[in-house]
């Protein structure tokens, strides 16, 4: 005699097939236990794909610029640039610090920028008459907005640049009287070949 089918899971003896139904069918699958149904959230429609979120998402704004020094972080000081220029025949480079600066800090920075241009800012055709003008007319313009700001004092750890000696007790600033010496003489005898 063969024995009943059994549940696999909790060993009870499954109820016998009604009346006149095929033996050859395939038995129906026995409950399955807690553990291994599909959880509720497994058969809900998958969500809509969420964005990315970000750690930092950007301003919708611009970041306004620090307030203070951005060399040595006193208070007092004016957003405005410094500028120095290199001209070498028929290559150029073009030097930009953004402020803001201090007085001091500023003043530092336009010593060593300008005395920089007078320097090596005239030995190209461009740059004696174009660029290396306009550079110290921006310098100079940048030293008179940095002296117009009160002495202030550097942030805690930082420290001030030192302004050096002014442009004139700067040997390196008069090599710009050689190039000048030459546009001169050059003027002149074209001048002179025109009044001939």
């Amino acid at each position: 005699m063969s024995t009943p089918p059994v549940n696999p899971y909790s060993g009870a003896p499954l109820p016998p097939p009604p009346a006149g139904a095929n033996p050859y069918a395939q038995q129906p699958h026995a409950q399955q236990p807690p553990h291994a149904q599909q959880p509720p959230y497994a058969q809900q429609p998958p969500y809509a794909q969420q964005p990315p979120q970000y750690a930092h998402p950007q301003a919708p704004y611009p970041v306004a610029p620090p307030a203070g020094c951005r060399n040595c972080g006193a208070p007092e000081a004016v957003n405005f640039a410094v500028r120095a220029h290199v001209g070498v025949l028929v290559l150029m480079r073009f030097h930009r610090l953004d402020g803001p600066f201090c007085r001091r800090c500023g003043r530092a920075l336009v010593r060593i920028m300008t005395t920089k241009t007078l320097c090596q800012g005239w030995w190209s055709p461009l740059s004696l008459v174009l660029f290396t003008p306009f550079t110290l007319i921006w310098n100079l313009v940048a030293s008179l907005k940095f002296d117009k700001l009160d002495p202030s004092e550097p942030a805690p750890g930082c420290q001030q640049l030192d302004e050096g000696p002014p442009l004139h007790a700067r040997p390196l600033a008069y090599v710009a009287i050689v190039p000048l010496l030459w546009a001169v003489w050059v003027v002149s005898h074209i001048i002179a070949d025109v009044a001939a």
